[in-house]
């Protein structure tokens, strides 16, 4: 549809989610990436089937990255920084007791202790 790429800058990136239907975009091609007056189209056939693997792949990869800021890979131990700024944001429990200020606010506001 033409009405849509007047608005858009060169530069910027459009993904067309219903290429395989005939598209909303004016230049989209199924399974291609277009140029059309320097934008991007993204023709990507079944985005929502290869979303879910990106989102699982990206978040396999941000919990190894967090896990491997606590292992000593000198000794092959685990070896938590409690002073660590993602480590305290991130903790919850320690010792038995709540140590998380939002959780601990949370339990005070539903009149847990």
């Amino acid at each position: 549809m033409s009405y849509v790429k007047p608005v858009v800058r060169p530069g910027s990136v459009i993904i067309d989610l219903a290429v395989e239907r005939g598209g909303n975009v004016e230049g989209a091609k199924p399974d291609a990436v277009a140029q059309v007056g320097g934008v991007k189209i993204v023709g990507h056939l079944n985005v929502a089937g290869r979303l879910a693997a990106s989102a699982s792949a990206l978040y396999a990869k941000n919990l190894l990255t967090f896990l491997d800021t606590m292992i000593d890979k000198k000794e092959k131990k685990l070896a938590v920084n409690w002073d660590d700024e993602i480590v305290k944001g991130t903790l919850v429990t320690r010792n038995g007791e709540v140590v998380n200020k939002r959780v601990l606010e949370s339990l005070e506001e539903v009149g847990h202790e």
